[in-house]
């Protein structure tokens, strides 16, 4: 079973036991969290269940590793024939989760039931439109 969920607005397709990096969450390592921005699940079993455009009732829970930075990353900047230049480096932050369950249980709306006039009303109007 995988699941595609939404998060630093990025789409991500996981699968249960699986560890990716996202963008920086505000909690600590060791602690639970779950991703309700469920776009789509598939199985084997019961096919893809694609939301419109979210999954109702449909969850990926995970736990969070470790928070830190990338590699640096150095940007040079200049303008020519002006002696301009500048140097800067960039750590991108990130979480590191693994995903621990993926829940499918889709809420679906409850059946309309269908209200059928009484005999006497539908015969009175067939009479009247004649």
């Amino acid at each position: 079973m995988y699941a595609i969920f939404i998060t630093g607005g990025k789409q991500y397709k996981v699968e249960a036991g699986q560890q990716l990096y996202i963008e920086k969450l505000d909690k600590e390592a060791d602690d639970a969290i779950t991703f309700d921005q469920v776009v789509a699940i598939g199985d084997d079993k019961k096919g893809l269940i694609v939301g419109t455009p979210l999954v109702k009732g449909a969850t990926v829970a995970a736990k969070i590793i470790k928070n830190g930075k990338a590699k640096k990353i150095n940007v040079f900047t200049y303008k020519r024939r002006k002696g301009y230049h500048r140097a800067i480096g960039h750590r991108q932050p990130y979480t590191l989760v693994e995903i621990t369950a993926i829940s499918a249980k889709p809420k679906r709306a409850p059946a309309k039931k269908k209200v059928e006039a009484p005999v006497e009303a539908v015969a009175a109007a067939e009479t009247a439109a004649e």
